[in-house]
């Protein structure tokens, strides 16, 4: 009797890519995009979470890998991105917390609320961080990444 064999198939589709710019720094803000805009209550934006991370590519793509089942489960959503976001390094400042916590705050002024898969941030004030970047920059960064 004959075995039957097992078919391969290649899927069109990449399950992932990683370029240079994610080795070059350690610690950087990164964005989780949805492939669609999802509804907020000021409006509607493709970023579905934002994050930072000290350990680099390997934190990125685990959060990507944990937060991924919850976001392809939204109506209509069948693919999620990662777009990083980085900014100079200022000796005795930890300027990626400070990244985030300026997008979060211009996201959160102009969509109503903190993207949905963010825990934390709904309370957050901006604090000092327009001390080191310009809220007008950041704007436009939100609304690229929308």
């Amino acid at each position: 009797m004959a075995i039957r064999r097992l078919t391969i198939t290649l899927r069109g589709r990449e399950a992932g890519s990683v370029t240079r710019e994610c080795f070059r720094n350690k610690r950087l803000v990164y964005v989780i995009l949805a492939d669609m805009k999802i509804q907020y209550a000021k409006g509607r934006s493709r970023v579905a979470y934002i994050g930072t991370t000290r350990k680099g590519i390997s934190r990125v793509l685990g959060s990507l890998a944990y937060r991924a089942k919850t976001i392809l489960e939204w109506r209509g959503v069948r693919e999620c991105h990662v777009k990083m976001v980085t900014c100079a390094a200022r000796p005795g400042v930890e300027t990626w917390p400070k990244l985030e916590r300026a997008l979060l705050v211009v996201f959160k002024e102009l969509y109503g609320e903190v993207p949905r898969c963010n825990m934390q941030g709904a309370r957050m004030k901006p604090r000092d961080v327009f001390d080191y970047f310009k809220p007008s920059r950041v704007r436009r960064v939100i609304e690229d990444l929308s």
